[in-house]
């Protein structure tokens, strides 16, 4: 029988994140390199670990990435929020696995502890675009009085 993956897209700012969740080690790839590789930051490694620690399946999943556009904070909210749809997925179609029976009842609150944590929600923000006239989105000329 093939593997099974579960799969979900995450977005932030202007990047899109394709993440595909298997059953492994915990070994993260991201556009065929690994995490530490493709993010120079501490921070932004945090970010993408963040919802695999608050469900505590650091250690049951490999996770295979493909990311484009925007910058690498952009980038790693989109594959942390890739990520948290995919264990969504996880959740809805783990009936009668071998690994369930460890806590079902565990397996269910993993809705609860990504919305809680904010995980689910997409962030909306993007950046402004520039207007005519103005120096920035919003930053007018300076003002001169004689």
């Amino acid at each position: 029988m093939a593997e099974k993956s579960f799969y979900g897209t995450g977005r932030r700012k202007t990047s899109t994140a394709r993440v595909f969740l298997k059953r492994g080690k915990g070994a993260i790839v991201v556009n065929d390199r690994t995490l530490e590789e493709y993010f120079g930051r501490e921070t932004a490694r945090m970010i993408v670990r963040q919802p695999l620690e608050a469900t505590e399946f650091q250690n049951r999943f490999d996770v295979l990435v493909t990311v484009s556009g925007g910058g690498i904070n952009g980038q790693a909210g989109a594959i942390r929020h890739g990520i948290a749809r995919a264990l969504l997925q996880y959740e809805g179609g783990s009936s009668g696995d071998d690994d369930s029976s460890s806590g079902t009842e565990g397996d269910r609150s993993i809705r609860k502890i990504l919305r809680k944590a904010g995980y689910l929600t997409r962030d909306a923000r993007e950046v402004e675009r520039k207007k005519v006239g103005k120096h920035k989105a919003r930053k007018g000329t300076q003002y001169s009085k004689r």
